[in-house]
């Protein structure tokens, strides 16, 4: 057998969100702004098989992301993926699998599998409350870096990305992507280009976005979108590293102004980095979303 898969594009929106609803869950990758804008990276394709969402990396042979659906199309779309791999004579695995999906597949197929969780791609997820006040003694440095900021740019301003500002934003990702070397190192450069991207097309993918301005000046600003029902997941921030305490304090102005509605916020993940792995333990997740590889046993 063969299955039709293409590159998620911006009429595939409506789809691909319709099967993620089925299925919702707090992983980063559950939205269509990060299949789509990360596809042209990572060389991820879809189609849908037995009525359920499969996402395939091309770049890892055949690979399959947990499928999105109902679970009755779940279990079938499975079934039709090993088949499949048997076909094809290559190993069946999964990717981006969290312990909900892989409790799931033990009950259709007990002992069947294993699962190995990779710490690079778990995901932090935060209590917005948190984020927004930064109480409590373990948060107290950040409230500092907060105070810092505001006494030494008492002129600062936050406003929502709108038609009038977007451009003024792209310009400074630009500037940002000049100050860090970004055409020097490929994974930097890919994200980049998400980055642009996403402010490029931030209307037609439902984005919302906010901006920190110092003496006039875009600061920081910082992009992301509901991931479900009771979580905003933020997939963007940038900041000039010279600007003192610009990166704190988008991150606590964006959740007040944009994420109040929602009782958690997924900051994604750390890519392995060991900067960012601490930066984003010092907000004190209030859990991590982990992810893992799947493999028959």
């Amino acid at each position: 057998m063969e299955y039709d898969f293409k590159r998620p594009e911006l009429e595939d929106r409506d789809l691909i969100n319709c099967y993620f609803s089925k299925a919702p869950g707090r992983s980063c990758e559950r939205t269509f702004v990060n299949v789509f804008l990360w596809s042209r990276h990572y060389k991820v394709k879809f189609a849908v098989i037995e009525d359920a969402l499969v996402f395939r990396d091309e770049g890892d042979g055949y690979a399959f992301a947990y499928p999105a659906g109902e679970p009755e199309a779940v279990k079938r779309a499975l079934e039709a993926l090993m088949e499949y791999c048997g076909e094809k004579e290559c190993p069946f695995k999964l990717y981006n699998v969290t312990p909900e999906h892989f409790e799931q597949l033990e009950q259709w197929f007990p002992g069947r599998f294993q699962i190995e969780y990779v710490r690079d791609v778990a995901d932090y997820v935060y209590e917005t409350e948190k984020l927004a006040t930064l109480a409590g003694k373990k948060l107290h440095g950040k409230r500092n870096h907060i105070n810092k900021f505001m006494k030494l740019y008492p002129d600062w301003s936050y406003e929502s990305i709108d038609d009038g500002n977007v451009e003024e934003c792209f310009q400074m990702a630009l500037k940002w992507r000049n100050q860090n070397g970004c055409d020097d190192d490929v994974e930097k450069n890919a994200e980049m280009c998400v980055t642009l991207n996403s402010l490029r097309l931030y209307k037609e993918l439902g984005l919302r976005g906010g901006i920190l301005r110092v003496n006039g000046e875009i600061a920081a600003f910082s992009l992301g979108e509901p991931l479900c029902s009771d979580t905003f997941v933020v997939h963007i921030e940038k900041a000039f590293a010279d600007i003192e305490g610009a990166y704190p304090m988008i991150n606590q102005q964006f959740v007040q102004h944009e994420c109040m509605e929602y009782t958690y916020v997924n900051r994604e993940d750390d890519a392995g980095s060991e900067g960012l792995r601490k930066a984003k333990l010092s907000y004190r997740p209030a859990f991590m979303v982990d992810k893992g590889i799947v493999t028959e046993r």
